[in-house]
């Protein structure tokens, strides 16, 4: 529970290093009366929500085949963190992507496809399909909006269900580090 609060005070950090962009956007009443409330449910969504205005402040900005690629072995990097993909939760995730607001800057189709690439090879080979799950997440680098961005999809994805697994920690962390980006700046 404390783990969520951590993550709200570095995205609320993050925002204010952002400057004023999108201040008069979605995320703009973030801060109001959820502070008071005590429902880590209601953190995780407003959590959740921070992070998907954030990325949607930088849409224009993401629409390279890097970090398409990047946030694709992100997603699936999340959905097999613990080393299996149930079919449902392949599908929960597919639908995440589909419908998130940044990504749709890229067909679906596309996407799935990526996706189910990724989840495969984690699937059949887990070390073998982290390490170029990794690869491909690195290549984010050389643009820093990017790599958030990267990281901050991973995070939509992995506390869509409420829950924010130790293995999907670990993921995001590997990837920060793949990313040379710290992973104290997203609370992991």
């Amino acid at each position: 529970m404390a783990m969520w609060d951590k993550i709200k005070e570095q995205a609320k950090t993050f925002q204010q290093s952002q400057g004023n962009r999108g201040a008069s956007g979605p995320g703009h009443g973030l801060q109001g009366p959820g502070r008071s409330g005590s429902s880590s449910g209601g953190s995780k969504a407003q959590l959740i929500g921070l992070f998907k205005s954030q990325l949607a402040s930088v849409k224009t900005e993401l629409k390279s085949g890097a970090y398409r690629d990047a946030s694709m072995a992100m997603c699936a990097l999340v959905a097999a963190a613990d080393g299996q993909v149930e079919p449902a939760e392949r599908q929960r995730v597919e639908e995440l992507i589909v419908t998130n607001e940044v990504l749709q800057n890229f067909p679906a189709d596309q996407l799935r496809k990526l996706f189910n690439q990724h989840v495969d090879r984690l699937v059949g080979n887990f070390e073998l399909g982290k390490s170029e799950a990794l690869q491909v997440i690195a290549k984010a680098a050389k643009k820093p909006a990017e790599a958030r961005a990267v990281i901050q999809t991973g995070m939509v994805i992995a506390g869509a269900d409420g829950v924010f697994e130790p293995s999907e920690q670990y993921a995001i962390r590997e990837a920060c580090t793949a990313l040379g980006v710290s992973p104290s700046e997203f609370g992991v």
